[in-house]
């Protein structure tokens, strides 16, 4: 136990540092994004938010361009066509400089991505496009100014509330797509002079202040999307790796468990032979078939041969057994038992071990019990594996009971109960663990490895049924080994034959 203890030790510190290495290496990524960031996020975050504005920036050109005529349609009501036209050309190839821009950066290579570069690009581009639409306030030179004025200011808040949604996801192509129509415009309505002029003035500004704060919380809203958006995939990556390091601990462990079954298949082989011929041959010593022991040691040391052999032999027949449930290949030969008759017979085989330790052994057996279906050499060991431990762990003029009856459901168990020491309560789940010892065994330093209890576990979950251990310091222990209904005989329907009708008539004829 120390040792498994140290080796578990070693894998949660192993384990701990792989997450501290981790967490490093992800704050050092994160600070390392940041620096290359051209606005203080993340170099990824840079991306999608100019591929988001590049979008924006091709699929609103259309609109874009329709409003543009639209606009200079209805100012060549006070304007002369030519300049409208040559107004509106200006704004489209702004428009179109634009647009050629994002679709250069959305056919570039992401992997040689320069936030800065690009950034510095689109604001230049968007800087023509703003200077284009400023060239509106030239019209009140060639137009009565007190008549423009009004649809001078319509235009400006018009492309601005345009331009600041399109281009939200960059907050400084924003700015220089409506801030040159906003001063001009502005300035030339405060040179016109006149209460209305500086009232629209006054507006205009307001609008250019509220649009663009506008475009920054998109701007924020946004990268608040894209910030949930790359947690969410990290966190779906985090998951996906801890599924294939489950698969792969999976495949080690399945590897190690057939490594293990074949070793001890091979061993088993190995160990029995020799094993066979050391057991045999201290009988003969021990029973001294052959002639009396010139020296009674040997005869002596011949038993505790013949003993420590058929031990070892025990413990090799429970490691293959608890290989092969483990491995799934402990194949059940099922057949009608009598849970009465194997309980029997294990009390006489472990009676004499009983009054060899002073223990009384009661015996108590319910009424009418039919067969149960199930594997007789299996079920034998399950009443073995629990009556030996009682009668080891119970001490002298101690007393165990064995009771086989009806359970509450209509199965049968078997019970054993014993008046000894009793298991601590935080040692049961020990105890019930594959080579778990308690504190008492380990203390009167009794032979065994810890697998009784685990293969009566075991064998109890192939017949569908349930094994409980129950206990009190000092009072005792109970285990109960319960077969369901399904299993006893009588729980099945009677097999009724059918006679045809011509058989009863010729029966009463």
């Amino acid at each position: 136990m120390p040792l498994q203890s140290a080796v578990i030790d070693a894998d949660v510190r192993s384990q701990m540092g792989r997450d501290g290495k981790r967490t490093a290496q992800k704050t050092v990524l994160d600070a390392r994004q940041r620096l290359m960031s051209s606005s203080g996020t993340r170099a990824s975050y840079d991306f999608e938010l100019l591929h988001d504005y590049a979008q924006s920036r091709i699929s609103a050109a259309l609109p874009m361009a329709a409003i543009v005529v639209i606009l200079s349609t209805v100012a060549s009501l006070w304007v002369p066509v030519v300049f409208t036209t040559l107004w509106a050309a200006a704004v489209l190839l702004g428009l179109l400089i634009v647009v050629m821009v994002a679709s250069r950066f959305r056919r570039s290579d992401p992997a040689k991505f320069n936030a800065t570069n690009w950034t510095t690009t689109f604001i230049a581009g968007e800087m023509i496009y703003g200077l284009s639409w400023s060239l509106l306030a030239l019209f009140t030179l060639v137009a009565p100014a007190e008549t423009l004025t009004p649809v001078m200011f319509a235009m400006v808040l018009v492309s601005v509330a345009a331009n600041a949604v399109t281009t939200n996801t960059l907050p400084p192509a924003t700015l220089m797509s409506t801030l040159p129509v906003t001063l001009t415009v502005s300035a030339n309505l405060v040179a016109v002079g006149g209460t209305l002029n500086y009232t629209l003035a006054a507006v205009a500004v307001c609008g250019e202040i509220f649009f663009v704060y506008l475009a920054r919380q998109l701007h924020a809203s946004e990268l608040e999307t894209i910030t949930h958006q790359a947690e969410k995939d990290s966190l779906i990556n985090e998951l996906e790796e801890a599924r294939q390091m489950s698969d792969e601990a999976r495949r080690h462990a399945e590897q190690a468990n057939i490594a293990k079954s074949q070793f001890l298949a091979t061993m088993s082989h190995e160990l029995r032979t020799p094993l066979n011929a050391i057991i045999g041959f201290s009988e003969v010593l021990k029973s001294e078939l052959l002639g009396t022991h010139q020296v009674p040691q040997y005869k002596e040391y011949a038993g505790d041969i013949h003993a420590s052999g058929q031990h070892l032999l025990n413990l090799i027949n429970e490691l293959l057994d608890l290989s092969r449930i483990e491995a799934g290949k402990y194949d059940l030969n099922e057949e009608a038992v009598s849970l009465v008759d194997i309980a029997e017979d294990c009390r006489r085989m472990m009676e004499l071990r009983a009054k060899s330790k002073g223990i009384e052994l009661a015996y108590n057996v319910g009424n009418n019990l039919p067969k149960l279906w199930g594997d007789e050499r299996a079920i034998r060991q399950v009443v073995l594996n629990l009556l030996s431990n009682a009668i080891k762990f119970t001490p002298p003029n101690g007393k165990v009971t064995l009771v086989v009856t009806r359970s509450g459901d209509g199965g049968q168990l078997v019970s054993v109960k014993d008046n000894g020491p009793g298991i601590p309560e935080d040692e049961i789940a020990t105890v019930l663990s594959s080579f778990g010892q308690g504190s008492l065994a380990q203390k009167t330093a009794e032979q065994g490895a810890g697998l009784g209890l685990p293969i009566v576990q075991k064998i109890m979950e192939l017949h569908q049924g349930r094994f409980d251990l129950f206990s009190k310091l000092r009072f005792g222990t109970e285990v109960i080994a319960t077969f369901p209904r399904a299993r006893v005989m009588d729980a099945l329907a009677p097999v009724v034959e059918k006679r045809s009708r011509l058989e009863i008539y010729s029966e009463a004829g």
